[in-house]
């Protein structure tokens, strides 16, 4: 056998097995999908966008509930807003099942009395208030005027989040009035300071709920959304369901050198130490750690539906995760999901145009991945700065949020992704890592079975409307945002077991 002969079998033979495996692996790959019965017009239990309804959350678009910092908000507004809830839903507010607590001032806890007591209650999370309008121009209609056009509805809530509030309490309505009584208790929790850290509301619901020794099956927040033309290689679209946040961490760098006259300048000042500080934190970033988190899971679930090339490459993780990490990175909406981000987001030094800074001072903002700890973190910076002139100090932190259960495994995520397909049937439903922050924070020794999801639809040109200028939901998102949370209280209404998983997509 000659020397090339003898090349061809030590390379092709392996290669060759490489492709079997990758060819077997993108066959046999499972789906995650579900196939649930969908809600129709037509279904005797579907709730119609009606202009009742319309004009209950154009309602509550009007009311100005603005958190401006913690502890400064608009009190007014929101006891005008919360005597509103209560009154645009007379079924709720008058049934014996249903109890309804104010919490720390303006905040609602509702609790729906399931009549099984071996169920674990689950929870409903929204929040009442909003962040403030600025003065952008562009705004198509008044910011609270809750106004109808072109089959939108524009204004500040519409989908962060008060449509949340307004669809769980429509559904609970809708549910109570066809005569239902429920086997599992269900709690619907509405804090008044989401936007400011939710110290007074969300916290202190969490509190009263922990004192009385509350367990739950499962809690659904706000979060992302069902996306159009997002995921690369999937033509569907996608809701993602959110499984854990990313952390954050504020970080101070400052150096302290020898200040003077700008005449006679040392060879090193301040400035320049501190500014080769920032430039080695972006030329060195945080580890790339996509593939170790919620991440994998994210794009596992949604391979089958993949243009080939891509179902190729997620089903066979084992062999492309460095090429797929690589492409990622490039480009800052999907490097967020790969690693934490570092953003210098303040630089301060000087004080005249001919003097030489004594200091200088950056904040450095991370958002922290799910694998990663804040001490890892700060670690890094201390690394690639590589300089003990730089000083770094932790300003806030908040550590990654745990990682709930997703997937066949987990009947509560996969109770709340039938719920999203029948109402969403012609979307997918893939786990995902949320990357701000919200209520949930203050409910993680409640229960291992925490989510973020808003049933609404967004694409890439929707996104900036979150905080932006023209937020707004189309009306039959609203429809739907209604019903999703109808069939989410019926289907968690009964034992949430575990599934088996099936390949060939159904469950």
């Amino acid at each position: 056998m000659s020397a090339a002969q003898r090349l061809l079998q030590w390379v092709g033979v392996p290669l060759l097995c490489v492709v079997v495996i990758v060819v077997v692996r993108t066959a046999t790959f499972p789906s995650y999908q579900t196939r649930p019965p969908p809600c129709n017009a037509t279904d005797e239990d579907f709730i119609p966008a009606t202009e009742d309804r319309l004009n209950r959350l154009s309602r509550a678009i009007t009311f100005r509930t603005i958190s401006y910092e913690p502890g400064r908000g608009t009190p007014k507004e929101l006891l005008k807003f919360t005597a509103f809830i209560r009154d645009s839903f007379p079924v709720v507010h008058s049934s014996p099942l249903v109890t309804r607590e104010v919490v720390g001032n303006y905040s609602l806890l509702y609790r729906v009395e399931g009549s099984d007591r071996s169920l674990k209650p689950g929870l409903l999370a929204a929040h009442l208030d909003v962040v403030p309008v600025t003065e952008e121009p562009g705004w198509e209609a008044e910011p609270f005027s809750g106004q109808r056009k072109d089959g939108f509805m524009y204004g500040r809530g519409t989908i962060d989040c008060k449509h949340n509030v307004m669809g769980q309490m429509e559904a609970l309505e809708f549910h109570l009035k066809r005569g239902h009584r429920p086997r599992r208790t269900l709690y619907l929790a509405y804090g008044h300071d989401e936007e400011v850290l939710g110290l007074y509301g969300a916290k202190q619901i969490a509190k009263l709920l922990a004192d009385r020794g509350v367990k739950l099956e499962f809690l659904l927040d706000e979060g992302f959304s069902v996306t159009k033309e997002y995921v690369p290689g999937v033509a569907k679209k996608v809701a993602l369901l959110s499984v854990t946040e990313k952390g954050y961490l504020t970080v101070k760098l400052s150096v302290r050198m020898k200040g003077g006259h700008g005449s006679m300048p040392e060879k090193e000042s301040a400035i320049g130490v501190l500014s080769q500080a920032v430039t080695n934190l972006h030329r060195i970033p945080q580890p790339n750690l996509w593939g170790s988190g919620p991440e994998r899971e994210f794009a596992e679930h949604l391979a089958t539906e993949m243009s080939l090339p891509h179902r190729v490459m997620i089903s066979n993780l084992w062999l492309f995760t460095p090429i797929i990490q690589w492409f990622l990175a490039q480009k800052a909406g999907t490097n967020a999901l790969c690693r934490t981000t570092t953003a210098v987001t303040r630089f301060n030094a000087g004080i005249k145009d001919n003097v030489i800074a004594p200091e200088a001072v950056a904040i450095v903002n991370h958002r922290v991945h799910p694998r990663q700890t804040i001490q890892e973190v700060v670690d890094h910076d201390v690394k690639v700065i590589n300089d003990p002139r730089v000083k770094v100090e932790v300003v806030a932190a908040l550590i990654p949020a745990p990682i709930s259960p997703s997937g066949p495994e987990s009947p509560a995520f996969m109770t709340i992704q039938e719920s999203i397909q029948q109402v969403y049937p012609d979307s997918l439903v893939a786990p995902y890592v949320l990357l701000g922050n919200t209520d949930t924070q203050h409910y993680w020794n409640l229960t291992s079975a925490i989510y973020r999801f808003s049933p609404n639809v967004m694409g890439p040109e929707d996104f900036s409307r979150f905080h932006g200028v023209n937020e707004r939901i189309s009306i039959e998102d609203y429809g739907r945002v209604m019903n999703f949370y109808f069939h989410l209280m019926r289907n968690v209404d009964k034992p949430l077991l575990v599934r088996r998983h099936e390949h060939d997509g159904d469950l």
